[in-house]
């Protein structure tokens, strides 16, 4: 996907032509769809450091006003998770890749799995956090997870270790990459599949979908979105989509200027 909005290396900003390019609808036709972490917030060294600011509460509620409550949060945290951030609001979510989500009118949705089929993992993983104490794991029910962000080095034999897990396991999960994190999920669900239930009901319905990501976990909604005729946003430089912005801050205030037009 080739992008279509040229940045300001020089300036560090984004130019006009990324804050309004003219290639989707007025936001009142649009529909925000967003990934959390490295997207609308910078990363911690752990995921219980990260915290929401002010100015994104505010800017969600103006994106919220400014589309008629077509604003949903699409991430890899669970949806506990995702209401503990942002408390005491809760909004339309789908956690864990799509494992679970929470529909505009407050329904749940969950794939119907063993939790214990991960205890295995699980176990495995602590281990390894016993041995390099750097590491985190993050417990997600469904899902558990394992941070490196304080010691990128031991990513290939991380990488490795849990490979080696995730066989053990037979063909029912997989390992999920992202950003000095590997994940171990079951196999079937996407952020695409959340994506597209959304754009599937009210309020999304009928309205443009914009998407907002930064990493591998991303590119099966990203490649949904531009097949629905919608927008895509990559954050930062693991992964490229129709609009590129190098740093948070720079897409926060795109969004701003989008809803605030």
């Amino acid at each position: 996907m080739a992008g279509t909005a040229q940045l300001n290396q020089e300036g560090g900003d984004y130019a006009p032509e990324a804050r309004a390019s003219g290639q989707h609808q007025p936001v009142d036709r649009m529909c925000l769809l967003l990934d959390i972490d490295g997207t609308l917030l910078d990363f911690a060294d752990s995921p219980r450091l990260v915290a929401v600011d002010d100015e994104l509460t505010e800017l969600l509620n103006r994106a919220a006003a400014a589309t008629d409550g077509a604003v949903a949060l699409v991430s890899g945290r669970s949806l506990a998770q995702i209401d503990e951030l942002f408390a005491p609001a809760h909004w339309p979510a789908a956690g864990l890749h799509g494992l679970e989500r929470r529909d505009a009118t407050g329904r749940i949705h969950r794939a119907n799995l063993d939790a214990s089929q991960i205890d295995a993992a699980r176990h495995r993983f602590e281990q390894i956090a016993w041995r390099y104490p750097q590491v985190e794991v993050e417990d997600k029910g469904l899902a558990v997870a394992l941070h490196f962000r304080r010691a990128p080095e031991l990513g290939t034999n991380l990488t490795r270790e849990v490979q080696e897990i995730v066989d053990a396991l037979g063909g029912n999960y997989r390992v999920q990459p992202g950003s000095c994190v590997l994940e171990i999920t079951p196999r079937g669900a996407s952020k695409a599949d959340a994506v597209e239930a959304f754009l599937g009901e009210r309020p999304f319905a009928g309205l443009q979908p914009l998407y907002a990501g930064d990493d591998l976990t991303d590119l099966a909604a990203f490649e949904a979105v531009e097949r629905l005729g919608g927008w895509t946003v990559a954050v930062g430089d693991r992964v490229r989509a129709k609009l590129n912005f190098p740093t948070v801050m720079h897409f926060r205030r795109y969004l701003a200027g989008l809803v605030d037009s």
